[in-house]
């Protein structure tokens, strides 16, 4: 019976340790095509990046849930896009600038943050240099923005979720950040809207995952998986924990759930 398997694109598939995408998740993403199950890219980033778009030659999703719900693509098909209101986001970013805390996107090329200074803090620790090429983060407010990322601590992200009540801050799986998500969004939303595209029940898909902006799918779809390098909440909450990103966790799983 055909499945719909959704892959977290960060520390899921794309290990950020090698700057790879492990040899073992590629070939399982191969097996699960042969057998005719279709593949799901559902994911924080935009894919249409420049920066993100290359991958997207190398994994061949079948669909994609970019920017956690806010853009849904099947077989090249735009099927539901969602812009965040700038009233909102014009309260974030004011919000963000008087509590010293990093907040915007990256638009192509250029990089649109209030407080810069905490994403280039946060990537020098990480990574030990910050490529970004920032501009006047005012200039969001007449671009078109789907949604926003946020650069600080759990407290501080737990701080904002209190101001603005209409979204909700899921950290990524190191505490340095979080996806703004405004509510009726999710990753599991975009899948629901997946599995109506093609004829599928939930009952039918399977959900890989690491950290916070996974919670919804990996409690919704049928088969929740967290990776064993996920955020220790998302474990507890998965019906299936892989092993690590670096231990073959993707084909893992796959192989236990006799999907390939």
């Amino acid at each position: 019976m055909q499945k719909i398997v959704s892959f977290d694109f960060d520390k899921t598939l794309y290990d950020h340790g090698t700057g790879t995408i492990p040899a073992s998740a590629l070939k399982a993403l191969d097996l699960l095509r042969e057998n005719g199950h279709l593949i799901v890219l559902a994911t924080g980033r935009d894919m249409d990046n420049p920066f993100s778009k290359p991958f997207l030659e190398v994994l061949r999703p079948d669909a994609r849930v970019d920017q956690n719900g806010a853009k849904i693509i099947a077989g090249g098909e735009l099927l539901f896009e969602h812009y965040i209101d700038k009233t909102l986001l014009k309260r974030m970013m004011a919000y963000a600038d008087a509590q010293g805390v990093g907040l915007g996107v990256t638009l192509g090329n250029d990089d649109y943050y209030v407080c810069p200074e905490r994403v280039r803090e946060a990537e020098l620790h990480r990574w030990g240099e910050c490529g970004r090429q920032f501009r006047d983060p005012m200039e969001l407010l007449s671009l078109p923005v789907r949604t926003v990322s946020f650069i600080g601590s759990t407290k501080e992200a737990e701080a904002m979720e209190r101001a603005f009540p209409e979204v909700s801050l899921r950290m990524f799986s190191i505490d340095y950040g979080a996806d703004v998500v405004e509510k009726g969004l999710s990753k599991a939303e975009g899948l629901r809207r997946l599995c109506a595209h093609y004829g599928l029940d939930m009952r039918d898909s399977f959900a890989f995952g690491d950290s916070m902006n996974d919670m919804e799918i990996i409690e919704e779809a049928a088969v929740g998986i967290a990776m064993g390098n996920a955020r220790a909440e998302l474990k507890a909450i998965a019906d299936y924990i892989t092993t690590d990103i670096t231990e073959d966790g993707i084909w893992n799983a796959c192989r236990h759930y006799k999907l390939i």
